[in-house]
């Protein structure tokens, strides 16, 4: 079992929960963890700043925001779960623009993705993307939709049953 001395955990621990929080996109937990981690915590370990910004900027949505606030020399503690968020942050982007465009500018997808636009149009080519290199404009591929499936009724209320007699038990 973990313990703390004063019930407060390391910079290192929170720096590791507030970048695990990020990547999986826990955005709540990440903010309530922000306003937990005692003040002098903060100021002490700068780090916890520089995570927690990338934080803001993922709670707005700004893409280019959050690459600029991940091109930061992270410690060892932290790097690579910064590493696989500036990835996981990509692969989000890149099917955002693939649900909500028909078409998208080169430089757009750039700056949505966080990489120089011949390395994004590259990487989404990859993927099976159209480039015209006349007008720049990429043309995303229509990504597959997943059957929805459907329960009955019965199957919800037999779910919830199940559910509400485990909590009382």
């Amino acid at each position: 079992m973990l313990k703390s001395p004063g019930g407060v955990s390391s910079p290192q621990v929170y720096a590791q929960l507030l970048a695990i929080y990020l990547f999986q996109n826990d955005l709540c937990n990440a903010k309530y963890l922000w306003k937990r981690i005692p003040q002098n915590v903060k100021t002490s370990h700068a780090e916890l700043g520089l995570i927690w910004k990338v934080g803001q900027k993922l709670w707005m949505r700004d893409f280019p925001g959050v690459y600029t606030s991940l091109a930061v020399d992270w410690s060892e503690n932290v790097s690579q779960i910064m590493q696989a968020l500036l990835e996981s942050t990509r692969k989000r982007a890149v099917n955002l623009v693939s649900h909500a465009y028909s078409s998208i500018c080169a430089d757009d997808l750039a700056a949505f993705v966080g990489m120089p636009a011949d390395r994004a149009v590259t990487a989404v080519v990859e993927q099976g993307w159209n480039f015209d290199p006349i007008t720049r404009a990429m043309t995303p591929i229509q990504p597959v939709s997943k059957p929805t499936h459907i329960t009955s009724n019965e199957d919800q209320l037999y779910k919830l049953t199940d559910f509400v007699s485990f909590l009382e038990n």
